[in-house]
């Protein structure tokens, strides 16, 4: 099982990204000595891992509510009103309600996690996340006992989101995972990046983090949590069932059916740089692999 990793950070209080940097120069630039507590398996299956730079991971998005193009989330996503900010959270839950960014991140312990983010498209990136564990306002709210999934929806307002004027997907965009998956100490709701405030076009003000899954299912910009007793709709698997499952675990031995997922390029080492091999899970099966026991991961993946 991942331990909890506890930091002095809150909300109101997060530390400059350049105190940040220079902190993480001083124990290894994100390298062994902090990737052992915060990278889980990564880094002793792959060396050390050292964050991509600010700029990589807030240019290179994959966010449709602003633009299907890499570059189109920074280019767009300002136009996004953050504040105020409530999520729904309802279903199978003892005390439902409609929740303010405030009220859901007061007494909240806000970690710093550096985590492997790989994307379906065979490129992946080292973030330096912070937040706090789902499990945390899952517990916090009570998820009653016939509760079996957790859905997740993003916000859908065409004044501010460019991109959901046109059918690209089935709008708002949707996820889900299982209750187990929701529950695992590695499943972050974050809130920023490097210390500072997520940006916009990574998911303002709040996501999910999943880091043995591909990206996709890292919803954006929540608004809305819903426990529930049925698996859940999930956008991309509801589109494209046959290129994308439910659980959409990293698993180098599926291949999506346009190309193999057996390498990853790690976005920053160049066009020429020399593809990795993709881990399963992302790195994390010491982590995560019990979850799945008995499943046929080239089935249900």
């Amino acid at each position: 099982m991942a331990r909890r990793y506890i930091s002095d950070l809150n909300w109101n209080d997060v530390t400059p990204r350049a105190l940040y940097l220079n902190r993480r120069q001083l124990i290894g630039a994100g390298g062994a000595a902090l990737g052992a507590g915060l990278i889980g398996g990564a880094t002793a299956a792959q060396g050390e891992l050292t964050p991509n730079s600010w700029d990589e991971i807030t240019s290179y998005n994959n966010f449709y509510e602003f633009g299907t193009r890499k570059e189109d989330p920074a280019r767009n996503a300002h136009t996004l009103t953050t504040q105020p900010w409530s999520i729904v959270i309802d279903g199978l839950v003892d005390n439902p309600g409609t929740y303010s960014m405030e009220q859901i991140v007061e007494g909240m312990t806000i970690e710093e996690r550096i985590y492997r983010f790989r994307c379906v498209e065979a490129w992946s990136m080292v973030i330096p996340w912070n937040g706090f564990e789902l499990a945390d306002l899952l517990t916090r709210v009570g998820v009653q006992s016939g509760a079996r999934y957790v859905a997740f929806e993003t916000a859908l307002r065409p004044d501010e989101m460019p991109g959901v004027r046109l059918p690209v997907l089935d709008w708002p965009y949707r996820e889900g995972l299982r209750l187990d998956e929701a529950m695992h100490p590695l499943t972050l709701m974050a809130t920023g990046l490097y210390g500072e405030p997520m940006p916009n076009q990574n998911g303002a003000p709040i996501r999910l983090v999943v880091p043995w899954k591909y990206g996709f299912k890292s919803i954006k910009s929540i608004v809305r949590i819903t426990l529930t007793d049925t698996e859940p709709h999930a956008t991309w698997n509801a589109t494209q069932p046959q290129e994308y499952g439910f659980y959409s675990n990293v698993n180098p031995t599926v291949d999506h059916p346009r190309w193999s997922q057996a390498t990853e390029r790690r976005i920053g080492d160049g066009l020429f740089a020399s593809r990795i091999p993709t881990l399963m899970f992302n790195g994390y099966e010491a982590e995560v692999a019990s979850l799945y026991e008995g499943m046929d991961l080239t089935a249900q993946f």
